[in-house]
């Protein structure tokens, strides 16, 4: 049996990855703001992971949940937020500081506290940080959710090169029918230049679900050749 540790678990892609593990046999233990009335994990903590304080705590009492014979413990770093949408004039110093801090602090606080709690553990370690491909370029309204995303990435290949016990990925999952769609898709043009764009996605049936990308995610995982790959990636464009 493995272990998963998954943010943003109450909806998208946190829920049917965390559902699908589940269903595999899996312990998963999820955390979000709130729990899902369709909730089969094994745990779930409810939490506002803007309160950085209490990170340390909750990932603490999290591994604690977990038998010392699983194979593997896996960190999932899924929760994220697309707001503000705007120009970069637009952004108030909140809204950018609430970004920053869901999309970055907060996996970066959740990354080093699930590396002190599993240091001494025998089982196999690894992070999958869920990223963006708005990351790796830019997005005329998303300043502030391209540059988390960015931060994301370059942090990932940090840890990897400082542990190599661990294996750390940083995933850009593709366009997914989501609720982040939907308050995209509300946005005005003026704040988002390409957002005709993105309501073609939908109207057009190209957006992925979150069932599919799941099952994506955890084919990415069952890989063999998992541990060798490399640490920014994306789930449309994997080697074969």
């Amino acid at each position: 049996m493995e272990a998963y540790v998954i943010t943003g678990a109450s909806k998208g892609i946190g829920l049917a990855l965390s559902q699908q593990l589940a269903a595999d046999g899996h312990q998963v233990i999820g955390i979000a703001r709130s729990k899902p009335a369709d909730w089969n994990g094994h745990g779930f903590m409810t939490q506002n992971l803007t309160d950085i304080d209490r990170i340390s705590g909750m990932m603490a009492s999290a591994i604690n949940e977990i038998p010392q014979e699983v194979t593997c413990i896996t960190l999932v770093n899924n929760a994220g937020t697309i707001e503000p949408i705007g120009l970069a004039a637009s952004a108030q110093p909140e809204q950018l500081a609430a970004s920053i801090s869901l999309n970055l602090v907060a996996p970066m606080a959740l990354s080093a506290a699930f590396l002190r709690e599993t240091e001494a553990t025998s089982a196999k370690r690894r992070i999958v940080n869920i990223s963006s491909g708005a990351g790796r370029k830019h997005v005329a309204g998303w300043s502030a959710y391209c540059t988390g995303k960015a931060g994301l990435d370059h942090y990932t290949a940090c840890v990897d090169a400082e542990y190599p016990d661990l294996k750390a990925v940083s995933v850009a999952p593709g366009i997914i029918d989501t609720e982040m769609q939907q308050t995209i898709r509300n946005s005005g043009e003026a704040d988002f230049p390409q957002l005709e764009h993105f309501k073609d996605y939908k109207r057009s049936g190209k957006l992925s679900s979150p069932d599919e990308t799941a099952a994506g995610l955890i084919g990415l995982m069952r890989r063999p050749d998992f541990e060798t790959l490399p640490v920014v990636l994306d789930l449309r464009e994997l080697p074969k």
